[in-house]
């Protein structure tokens, strides 16, 4: 008993001190570093996410944008009609319903094609809602009396303590035993008894919820929601890039990544901004050709290099 206990309190602590954390920025903080805030939470929520699926069975998705985009129409059809909460609910319950839906015959397909068919599924349900938003009439919805900064910052930190408990938790659990097998050899996987089919889709499901309703409270973050904008591939894009620069099978190395590339967004878009996408370029390509693990993989190996 004591062990486990022991094994799960670095965790426990590490969690503590970044609530309090937040908790000082949101009294004490000025709008600027709440936002920067905001930005990081959104990512870390994201990233968690995707590395509960991704992360564990090493099936690449490029269709988180999806999710993303998902809850955000939800919310915007939502709103001044249903209270918040519940169009943010509601975001996590459609954008876990449409992985499912898509899941079912994308997670048959395996390595470069799932990527592809990810990424061209999520174009698919972009256009499809490009469509509707034309049939309608609209280019575009603008929300007014949206929540505060600071109350979107409350409500992102709660869904991003969510899918960093989710992860630890689903890492250690029977079924993400199950995912990393499949991670491993899917074939053997099957041959000693995983249900893999159904372990995939299921994670798969679970891992689209917290997308949408980030989804949903970043629409409210920006007042206006434009189809094109809210489906972008580049949200996609961004978070393999921050689980491949942090490392993406369990829960410190979305972390490292997401705050990497949040202070290194800030510091050269205010420094040299037609240099950002270049030196990002040159670090992911650096990175996968030479510490593929991540940030948190290279400490990991130099803990247990000192440890000798």
């Amino acid at each position: 008993m004591r062990s486990a206990l022991s094994e799960h309190l670095p965790f426990v602590g590490s969690l503590a001190a970044a609530l309090i954390a937040s908790a000082a920025l949101i009294v004490w903080g000025d709008e600027y570093a709440v936002s920067i805030g905001l930005t990081l939470l959104m990512w870390v929520a994201l990233v968690q996410s995707w590395a509960a699926f991704s992360g564990l069975s090493g099936y690449i998705s490029l269709g988180h944008a999806v999710f993303y985009g998902v809850g955000a129409y939800v919310m915007v059809v939502c709103w001044q009609i249903l209270p918040i909460w519940l169009g943010v609910i509601l975001a996590g319950f459609a954008a876990g319903t449409i992985a499912l839906l898509l899941g079912w015959p994308s997670l048959r397909v395996r390595g470069p094609y799932f990527v592809i068919l990810t990424f061209g599924l999520a174009e698919f349900v972009k256009y499809i809602v490009v469509s509707i938003e034309a049939a309608l009439g609209r280019s575009g919805r603008l929300l007014i009396g949206t929540p505060s900064l600071r109350e979107l910052f409350g409500a992102m930190l709660l869904l991003a303590v969510a899918s960093t408990i989710i992860l630890y938790v689903l890492r250690r659990s029977r079924l993400g035993s199950g995912l990393l097998a499949v991670r491993e050899d899917e074939i053997a996987a099957e041959a000693i008894g995983i249900n893999t089919a159904r372990t995939k889709l299921l994670v798969f499901g679970l891992s689209a919820i917290i997308p949408g309703m980030v989804g949903a409270l970043m629409s409210l973050r920006f007042t206006y929601f434009e189809p094109m904008q809210s489906f972008s591939p580049v949200t996609s894009f961004t978070i393999v890039t921050i689980a491949v620069l942090g490392g993406s099978d369990d829960v410190p190395g979305p972390l490292l990544g997401a705050a990497f590339l949040v202070a290194l967004s800030e510091l050269l878009w205010a420094r040299a901004p037609e240099l950002y996408m270049i030196i990002l370029g040159v670090l992911l390509v650096s990175f996968v050709l030479f510490a593929p693990e991540g940030i948190y993989g290279k400490f990991r190996s130099w803990g247990r290099g000192g440890a000798h």
